[in-house]
């Protein structure tokens, strides 16, 4: 039976660890995503379902206990926002070269450096493309609500044991602040022991067991010859969840012919954009997507046959725009706007951006 709650985007991401049978959630409070951990002891789950609750030393402390719990097969967390992030990468580089699945959370603020605590999307590349050393990409959903925050936690999970790799949530300032009503879905129990077996026994280190070998988890291969075919085994994983995975929404994109894409609370602001342009007589539609790691490309190419142009909207100084105009590849002109340092702009400003880029 699911029951409707007002909250925070931050509390959601609370509620939906709980609710999607999470045993272990490992971070350290950084603004503007403290009310996840803040939420999580005060629901104390582990009263409920045994669910570890654990505020470590630090952001590098968290994403090495994360390596340390998904070893074992267990569904585990963290949430940062961008500098805690930061901190992370080289952890979330191992998990990745180990193959081991977590989730984690970034709610971005702005930057570069310590910054503001206002919203930003300069996290994008980080996130996007790996953030840590080496070839490696994380599964990267990116919510536009407060029930996406709640439902991207269990989908992130199942994305994440399914291909054996790291996923995160990558959401705005907006997003994690936001206040909205979310549906709660009924509760699934925590994996038990001889589950964990059944479904991660081949690779997890749950204790040896007589019928098979002991399993090692490690990123390290001293042999070039090795490392090369891990590596190859990583690019053809990636070219599946590519494949299979992508997912994104359209808005008002039957007639269009201007494309806005964005994501995350600038495709909330772009649907009022769309509405306002329409009124005027302006046939504009939007993409968004909703997975920037798998990205789009297949539908994003095939809107570049229909419409005259793009526009890419996005908080940071121009980022998820290259990869659309790695897709576009110059066959129609792909424009961008931006604010920067937490601001956000209003409808009225994109309208008026939008206007200028068809003159």
């Amino acid at each position: 039976m699911s029951e409707k709650i007002l909250m925070k985007g931050n509390e959601a991401i609370a509620y939906g660890a709980i609710r999607c049978g999470c045993d272990g959630y490992f971070g350290y409070p950084i603004t503007p995503q403290s009310e996840i951990m803040e939420t999580l002891m005060e629901l104390q789950p582990w009263e409920s379902t045994g669910m570890v609750v654990l505020q470590a030393e630090s952001e590098t402390a968290s994403i090495n206990m994360l390596y340390g719990g998904a070893a074992t097969g267990k569904k585990v967390m963290t949430s940062s926002s961008s500098p805690g992030i930061s901190l992370m990468c080289e952890g979330l580089s191992y998990l990745a070269g180990a193959e081991l699945p977590c989730l984690v959370v970034n709610v971005m603020r702005g930057g570069p450096g310590l910054g503001t605590i206002q919203p930003s999307q300069a996290d994008y590349f980080q996130c996007v493309k790996g953030g840590g050393h080496g070839d490696y990409r994380m599964i990267v959903l990116a919510p536009a609500s407060v029930q996406e925050m709640y439902d991207f936690v269990d989908k992130a999970f199942s994305l994440a044991f399914k291909y054996r790799i790291p996923a995160m949530i990558l959401a705005d300032g907006v997003i994690g602040q936001m206040m909205e009503k979310v549906e709660l879905r009924a509760p699934k129990p925590r994996r038990s022991e001889e589950q964990i077996e059944r479904e991660c026994g081949s690779w997890a280190t749950t204790g040896k067991k007589p019928d098979r070998e002991r399993n090692v988890i490690t990123s390290l291969a001293l042999d070039a010859p090795v490392q090369e075919q891990f590596n190859i085994k990583l690019i053809n994983k990636h070219k599946a969840i590519e494949e299979n995975e992508v997912l994104y929404s359209t808005y008002m994109t039957d007639d269009a012919e201007y494309l806005i894409i964005a994501y995350g609370s600038m495709s909330r602001i772009a649907e009022a954009v769309i509405d306002m342009a329409r009124s005027e007589g302006y046939k504009l539609g939007l993409l968004r997507p909703i997975t920037l790691f798998p990205f789009p490309k297949k539908a994003i190419d095939a809107f570049t046959d229909r419409v005259k142009s793009i526009l890419t909207i996005e908080l940071n100084a121009g980022q998820m725009v290259e990869d659309v105009r790695l897709v576009v590849n110059g066959r129609i002109p792909v424009n961008f706007y931006g604010r920067y340092g937490g601001m956000v702009p209003s409808p009225d400003e994109i309208l008026t951006e939008f206007k200028k880029s068809i003159k």
